[in-house]
């Protein structure tokens, strides 16, 4: 059997080893240059680091089972989370109970509310029950107006922008809280994260060595541009081939911009050309998915075409000093213009970037925010001057080096009801597959249900294709 698949991906790249490990012939085509997608890897600071921030919880055992079965399962290193929240020019950590309950922006009372409320959350075994209810309104009722505006609110609209926040279900809260909770020591210790110390990258690149041991092919810079479809079943894809397959790893400089891959296609001399294929697996965004496949029935492509993604846009600096001591920091003051900031190497020791430090500036925008449209430069200036509330020692020439990354589909939003919108994996087309980030409801978006996800659809098409309509 031979399986094209879109993308090179955590999804992408899992399904095609779950194929070839059974015998079947994979064929991946990936846009950009580099494998990884959202958890793809540049040079800096003498290490290879994530374009955007990464880490596992201990719960994660798909992903670690998969390392682990690649040869990589002592490169994956735990650590104690570093959590806080800063209110009004302060930083809170939010690592223990006794730290919520230093949590002095709220009174006394509120803060046992705010703790016993995710306690409560945490104790809800079915989700269902939470998916016809927002979060705006399941938080305010429970865990009182004041936790909601000091606490809650300002995570959702950090995460899903002010015109998305209040249609997000509570059922996408119960699954981040469950998730971390799950990652904590018996329960309710510390919580224990994990980081490949190799990186991500190493992850993919030894995946792909596998990948391609056993006659399966990666197809970087090469654009798939169309399904091919014949009568009800896909038959193939035309793309347009780039010069040479994955190899081996290649550093690759961050560019300043965010990069158009399209662009570099659509000249005379690479005109798409048809690979016949028995299946076909894509692992783009639902909206790009839709255009690839023209002849989608109508009530599937409303379920594409009604999902809303947040771009992440994201500044990366290198410094010569910490920042703060926390990994990770939610930013609960509208007035500074990004909304996480996550210090790397507060988790990661600054020994294996050099003795340099590493902090992203996150932050999820609608494509028609202002701040999307700035370029690095501009985005760098208006971020700046607000690190002082973070650290009023805060100079630029702290800065040695900064990088700007962007990724368009980012976080899908997740309105209440949603598990009756949801597309799912098995499209209309025969033969045809779809694997995204829409589709790991309850769970968020995250490299470890990415790897769940693609070896469950590579056991799709393998069921399907041993049983067929």
């Amino acid at each position: 059997m031979r399986v094209g698949i879109i993308g090179a991906g955590a999804t992408g790249l899992a399904a095609a080893y779950k194929l070839s490990k059974a015998g079947h012939q994979a064929v991946v085509f990936e846009r950009a240059p580099f494998l990884g997608g959202q958890a793809s890897t540049f040079d800096v600071a003498g290490a290879r680091l994530e374009r955007g921030y990464h880490h596992i919880f201990t719960n994660d055992t798909d992903i670690l089972d998969l390392a682990k079965e690649i040869g990589l399962g002592n490169r994956m290193c735990f650590f104690e989370s570093k959590v806080g929240t800063l209110y009004d020019g302060k930083i809170y950590n939010f690592v223990t109970p006794t730290d919520l309950l230093k949590f002095t922006p709220l009174n006394f009372i509120n803060r046992v509310r705010l703790g016993m409320v995710t306690l409560l959350i945490r104790r809800i075994k079915d989700w269902h029950k939470l998916e016809s209810i927002t979060a705006s309104e399941w938080l305010r009722k429970y865990a009182g107006s004041s936790a909601y505006d000091v606490f809650w609110g300002p995570m959702l609209r950090g995460k899903f922008g002010e015109g998305n926040y209040h249609r997000v279900t509570m059922a996408w809260v119960w699954g981040k809280i469950n998730t971390r909770f799950a990652s904590r020591n018996r329960g309710v210790g510390k919580e224990m994260l994990g980081y490949p110390i190799g990186s991500f990258g190493e992850i993919f690149d030894t995946l792909a060595e596998r990948i391609a041991e056993r006659g399966s092919d990666i197809h970087l810079s090469t654009l798939a541009t169309r399904v091919e479809i014949e009568g009800d079943t896909a038959i193939g894809l035309r793309v347009t081939h780039s010069p040479a397959t994955w190899t081996s790893p290649q550093p690759l400089a961050l560019a300043d911009e965010n990069p158009s891959y399209e662009k570099e296609f659509h000249n005379d001399a690479n005109e798409p050309t048809f690979e016949p294929f028995d299946a076909v697996i894509a692992t783009t965004p639902s909206y790009a998915f839709e255009k690839l496949v023209p002849s989608l029935p109508s009530d599937y492509g409303r379920k594409l075409v009604d999902i809303s993604y947040m771009a992440a846009v994201l500044i990366i600096l290198v410094l010569n000093r910490p920042l703060s001591h926390v990994y990770w920091l939610n930013v609960a003051d509208r007035s500074i213009p990004f909304v996480g900031v996550i210090e790397q190497t507060n988790m990661v020791s600054p020994e294996h970037y050099g003795g340099k430090h590493i902090v992203y500036l996150s932050n999820y925008l609608s494509t028609a925010h202002p701040l999307y449209n700035l370029e690095h430069q501009g985005l760098l200036d208006e971020y700046v001057p607000h690190l002082r509330k973070i650290n009023p020692d805060f100079d630029t020439s702290w800065i040695e080096e900064s990088y700007y990354h962007r990724v368009d589909a980012a976080q899908p939003i997740i309105g209440v009801d949603y598990s009756a919108r949801m597309p799912d994996h098995r499209t209309p087309i025969d033969r045809l597959y779809l694997a995204n980030t829409t589709q790991v409801y309850p769970e968020d978006r995250g490299t470890n249900y990415s790897v769940r996800m693609g070896t469950r659809v590579a056991q799709m098409v393998m069921d399907d294709l041993r049983s067929p309509k």
